[in-house]
């Protein structure tokens, strides 16, 4: 049985969860530089390790009302491939130990009406994680500024 720590976080009311090997860090959200013509979704850019990263709103990705930023408001640095990307998520604390067995197919109208975010659910007692796909999050699949 192959497991796999995967960081949890929020954005709406749904709990969402990503493998923790793609996450470098988590920070909390002190505001994005706009960047001008950048995809609606994009918050902006900020300087993580003197690195500028930018952030993907979520709540935007998904097609959620805006909602005013709280102290839980959390940036999920997530890197993969070499791409560094931050993702503004409504709170996120919390790491899981996921298996194999507990990873099943979304529902086929879960996969249809996520835009193919959601690559599979896992039960974890009452509640349902939902993992994303990161590169689809961030609009890597999508030509250069769309």
């Amino acid at each position: 049985m192959t497991q796999a720590l995967h960081v949890v976080f929020t954005v709406g009311n749904a709990d969402y969860a990503v493998p923790a090997s793609e996450v470098a860090q988590m920070e909390s959200y002190e505001g994005a530089t706009p960047v001008p013509g950048a995809a609606s979704y994009v918050a902006g850019v900020i300087q993580v390790r003197g690195r500028v990263v930018p952030v993907v709103d979520l709540r935007a990705r998904f097609g959620l009302p805006p909602q005013e930023r709280t102290l839980d408001t959390r940036v999920v640095v997530a890197e993969r491939a070499g791409r560094v990307v931050g993702l503004l998520v409504d709170r996120a604390r919390e790491v899981v130990l996921l298996s194999e067995e507990q990873l099943k197919p979304p529902p086929p109208m879960v996969a249809a009406q996520s835009g193919g975010f959601v690559t599979a659910t896992a039960s974890l007692g009452a509640r349902i994680l939902m993992l994303v796909d990161v590169p689809k999050l961030i609009g890597e699949e999508q030509p250069h500024g769309q």
